[in-house]
């Protein structure tokens, strides 16, 4: 006779069906508040109408014609060099961070990470303002260090834009590299050390490889963010560096909802595309775990 106090098993399809139901209103809002704007953005792209008035609404191709213009062209070569620089730069700094923690001998390894990423928790115009602060002349650092004014500070300048963006998404980039490392079965360091290789060569052959799907997650999760981002540019760089984010931001506040949405939909692309490549490089989404 089995004991009444004996746990019933629930088979996995029951477990997987209440999870679907768990998941439903979730995926009502994303169908509300991401699917039917892209809808939308779509519509707008092929006709000409002003604001959200549909009064002699009539297809038009016209409104690609802000993908030639020069601001435009200036911003997409802005957002490309400033995403590309930023995600070398954090590339080369989270990897350091990564590894570091990864070859220490603290017991609380994943309490270190909490706190290298808990700041980017915080409400992120909060974190730009108080960097704005800081790249102004005569800011806080100066009263509480009682250090001279150098200059007019650095706000205003692509410099100011550059360190924005690496302090702001460089927790990104820790996080999928650390977790890569993470996964590397120990005994492959051991047999290479057998083989005789070099600690260098056992980072350079065996550790990096192993980690590249680190390297490509935290890059795609940098690199889009910057290019479509417009925060960042509008307040650190003061109005005076221009994104396509910015455009798209300008558009929309003119109430130029159609040749925004055409910049809309080229930056959203770009995100399925980079989508694409993180499912094909890291298919179970380890890295991100």
């Amino acid at each position: 006779m089995q004991k009444a106090s004996q746990k019933r098993v629930i088979p996995a399809h029951q477990v997987s069906h209440r999870l679907d139901r768990m998941a439903k209103p979730y995926l009502y809002w994303l169908y509300l508040l991401a699917v039917v704007p892209m809808i939308v953005m779509f519509f707008l792209m092929f006709v000409d109408t002003e604001g959200i008035k549909f009064d002699g609404m009539a297809f038009s191709i016209s409104n690609f014609a802000i993908l030639t213009e020069e601001s435009t062209l200036i911003a997409f070569w802005n957002s490309i060099r400033f995403a590309v620089l930023t995600t070398v730069i954090c590339i080369f700094f989270g990897y350091l961070v990564a590894y570091s923690l990864y070859q220490s001998k603290l017991k609380n390894k994943y309490m270190v990470l909490l706190l290298l990423i808990l700041p980017s928790w915080t409400n992120i115009l909060l974190r730009i303002n108080a960097l704005a602060s800081i790249f102004k002349p005569n800011n806080i650092l100066q009263d509480i260090f009682n250090l001279p004014a150098v200059g007019e500070g650095i706000i205003g300048t692509d410099w100011a834009v550059l360190l924005g963006m690496v302090f702001t998404y460089l927790p990104f980039m820790i996080m999928p590299i650390y977790t890569s490392l993470e996964k590397i079965d120990p005994l492959l360091h051991e047999a290479a050390l057998d083989l005789g290789m070099t600690d260098f060569k056992k980072f350079w052959y065996v550790t990096f490889p192993l980690s590249s799907k680190g390297i490509v997650s935290g890059s795609i999760m940098v690199l889009l963010p910057c290019m479509s981002g417009f925060a960042i540019p509008q307040i650190l760089g003061n109005g005076n560096v221009l994104l396509i984010g910015n455009i798209i931001e300008q558009s929309f506040k003119s109430m130029s909802y159609n040749r925004g949405s055409v910049l809309a939909i080229v930056i959203l692309i770009i995100i399925l595309g980079a989508i694409l490549i993180i499912n094909k490089t890291d298919k179970e989404g380890s890295t991100l775990l």
